[in-house]
């Protein structure tokens, strides 16, 4: 336990607050029947609970182990985890309120909460930014996960910085303003039919699906490297921590083509689950581009050649082998 608590501590507490938050929003989804753009009102900051909770746990490790910048870092996630605070008392406030947290403008109420969240939000991002610098210090016990940790975290800032494409009004919200200036499905309102649980837009395209993505490449990826180190003590093939890291390469590479074929397709205002054109043809390329660079890594290894033979050693001459020799060639 103490290692733990060595830890990150101000992010340990948050994720320890999201863990409560989460539990208090499953019995809000039992017994409050109430909806919120279409999806149950205490869905959203169940989500966020749980992201919240993964990306809080994952700096506190990040920071906790940084061989420098680490006083500095620690007071940058300081500064995180006080704005994923303010940000989730915003959602959940909004949510025990009936109405929504994010673009809500309706009211000066509504707009000073959206405003102390846009705040938040500028400041979580700059803070990541700055502890984004401080993990390429950062080095682990093989160069596949310390790549995957590095990669995962430049992408997840990419991510993060993609939800600004939410905060423009829309062209409907401009010529008939509802008190909303914002929103994450293109093409259509907010509020359609989603995908259970995600809630993401069957219809239309939703920008926060490259945000999901982008964010969350700071643990994929890096569970990646490490479930190939845990298969590479059981398979020879990935014994090489050098044939890990080029997988690795190969899906931070796939993982980055994914992310802008889903943002692009977002912005067309085409659903995910219904791939089409050109979307349709880049997810296959993807998918062929991982089996073929993944195949090739695994196929390029040199294969272990034959040892030589080793000549044998001849024995020491003594006076009775020389004589024995000398009888034989009589």
């Amino acid at each position: 336990m103490k290692a733990v608590f060595a830890w990150h501590r101000p992010l340990m507490t948050v994720a320890a607050l999201m863990v409560v938050c989460a539990a208090v929003c499953l019995v809000g989804l039992v017994f409050d029947h109430r909806v919120v753009t279409g999806v149950d009102t205490w869905l959203k900051p169940l989500k966020f609970s749980i992201s919240i909770f993964l990306y809080s746990v994952t700096w506190a490790w990040l920071i906790a182990h940084l061989p420098r910048w680490r006083r500095f870092a620690h007071t940058v996630g300081t500064v995180i985890a006080v704005a994923l605070i303010v940000e989730q008392i915003a959602i959940v406030g909004a949510a025990a309120a009936g109405t929504t947290s994010h673009f809500n403008v309706s009211t000066p109420f509504a707009t000073t909460v959206w405003t102390i969240m846009a705040t938040s939000i500028t400041t979580l991002y700059v803070c990541t930014f700055l502890t984004t610098i401080a993990v390429f210090f950062l080095k682990l016990p093989t160069a596949s996960t310390t790549f995957a940790v590095r990669v995962g975290a430049v992408i997840a800032l990419i991510g993060m910085g993609l939800a600004y494409l939410m905060t423009s009004p829309t062209a409907q919200q401009l010529s008939n303003f509802q008190g909303i200036a914002g929103a994450h499905t293109v093409g259509l309102p907010d509020g359609g039919p989603g995908l259970p649980l995600l809630g993401w837009s069957t219809v239309g395209g939703d920008l926060r699906i490259p945000h999901f993505v982008g964010m969350h490449a700071l643990q994929l990826l890096p569970l990646f490297a490490i479930l190939l180190g845990w298969l590479g003590r059981r398979w020879s093939l990935l014994a090489d921590d050098r044939v890990r890291l080029r997988l690795v390469v190969v899906a931070a590479l796939v993982y980055i083509a994914v992310l802008a074929l889903v943002t692009f397709q977002a912005l067309a205002g085409q659903s995910i689950v219904h791939p089409a054109g050109v979307f349709l043809v880049g997810g296959w390329l993807i998918a062929a581009l991982a089996v073929a660079l993944g195949a090739g890594v695994l196929l390029a290894q040199p294969r272990a050649s034959a040892p030589a033979p080793v000549a044998p050693v001849p024995a020491p001459l003594t006076k009775a082998s020389v004589a024995a020799t000398a009888e034989n060639h009589r």
